[in-house]
């Protein structure tokens, strides 16, 4: 499958990506080749496409295939593995948060809770956990919104994403017609 000028750019910007995202950048560019690809994608052509080697192919199979975005497609009558991106571009962009949420959050979060159950041993301890208790707040209204907005769809996203700017003049609107009721109460 030889790729075009646009899919090697593409591909080769996921690879940048792969890495803030949080896998390498073969991974990345890999996944960028199978989701682009109209067709089931061979071990052996992401192989070619990429100039890698079958081992590189098969580890970043594997990883993919553990973050639940690529899964294996019988062809019929082929022997070869094929892979199919495992849903739809919003389906993978929820699972790559839900990886980092994982993977970042819920381990800072945990390790947050742990300290914020030890008693202060001085007024310097007393302190950082006022602060480590903001970040822990922070962080758990941040989870959950995000948890929220995930669980909107594609659809109702894309609309409240449309809407932008104009939910946070909406809310000053609303602080200005009912005063002492702020929307950041």
């Amino acid at each position: 499958m030889p790729m075009t000028p646009l899919m090697t750019s593409a591909v080769m910007h996921f690879g940048e990506m792969g890495n803030r995202w949080g896998f390498n950048r073969t991974v990345g560019q890999m996944l960028a080749l199978i989701v682009l690809s109209e067709a089931p994608v061979s071990a052996q052509e992401i192989a070619d496409d990429l100039n890698i080697s079958r081992g590189n192919v098969s580890m970043g199979l594997k990883e993919l295939q553990s973050w639940r975005l690529v899964k294996p497609h019988l062809v019929p009558g082929e022997r070869k593995d094929f892979f199919i991106p495992a849903g739809s571009v919003w389906e993978l962009a929820n699972r790559v948060f839900e990886e980092r949420r994982k993977r970042e959050i819920d381990p800072t979060l945990s390790l947050l809770r742990d300290l914020l159950l030890d008693a202060p041993a001085n007024t310097g301890d007393s302190q950082a956990q006022r602060k480590l208790t903001e970040i822990h707040d922070l962080l758990e209204a941040a989870t959950s919104w995000s948890e929220e907005l995930q669980a909107l769809g594609p659809d109702k996203l894309q609309t409240l994403m449309k809407l932008g700017a104009g939910v946070g003049r909406m809310l000053e609107l609303k602080d200005k017609l009912l005063p002492g009721k702020s929307s950041s109460n």
